[in-house]
């Protein structure tokens, strides 16, 4: 009868352990995309509804046009009838990944709520609450309704969600008349002195190499009465 090799135990146990490690490893993976995928939703949606509820009770108690949260400053709360009566989300200032992990974020160099210019915003697709999920379902015409301490403004889309589809580093999209090189694309009417909308998110679920770019215009701003 043949000796067993000496070599058999030794190589055994190394490809189990390589065996180990790479189930472990895939778990991990997995744990990463379900905590992206749906623990950032959980996380960023009660951190929107803190938000929202600290928001509107600042208002009610002392007046502050803009509230300090650890988030960062909010000056409006945004509501689009499209995508739910529940639908409500936090501006805050600036566009970092913290602000929009905590809802939308206002480009700091774009007009303020109401004001001439170009009110602009970006928010995310997809993870971290996913606030413009829907924006490929937005068509001409629907509201976007922007709520300050003083004022409700309602915006109304000149451009559907699905209709302009740009390189992140299209600059142009958030310029207080932005006008679109593309002669012919997707712009606002060309007039000095609107008051605009600009929502930005990213093109594809799974990319952020492109956006997806709808533009509205004021129709009406009225006061809110407490």
């Amino acid at each position: 009868m043949a000796a067993p090799d000496p070599g058999t135990k030794p190589r055994h146990r190394t490809s189990w352990w390589l065996g180990l490690v790479l189930v472990l490893a895939g778990l991990a993976v997995l744990g990463w995309v379900a905590w992206q995928f749906w623990g950032t939703n959980w996380v960023a949606h009660r951190t929107q509804e803190r938000i929202v509820g600290e928001v509107e009770k600042k208002w009610e108690a002392d007046g502050a046009d803009v509230v300090r949260v650890p988030e960062g400053d909010v000056e409006a709360l945004v509501r689009i009838p499209r995508f739910g009566d529940d639908y409500s989300v936090p501006v805050l200032e600036g566009t970092s990944d913290d602000v929009l992990a905590a809802g939308l974020g206002h480009f700091e160099d774009s007009a303020g709520p109401g004001r001439k210019g170009n009110y602009a915003l970006a928010g995310h697709r997809i993870t971290h609450g996913e606030p413009l999920r829907g924006m490929p379902d937005l068509e001409v015409g629907d509201e976007v309704i922007v709520q300050t301490r003083s004022t409700t403004y309602t915006y109304v889309l000149t451009s559907a969600g699905a209709d302009l589809e740009v390189p992140f580093t299209a600059g142009w999209v958030v310029d207080p008349l932005p006008v679109n090189p593309d002669r012919g694309g997707v712009q606002p009417d060309q007039r000095e002195g609107q008051r605009l909308i600009t929502l930005t998110t990213c093109a594809e679920l799974f990319h952020t190499d492109q956006r997806l770019v709808a533009f509205g215009v004021l129709e009406k701003a009225e006061p809110v009465s407490r």
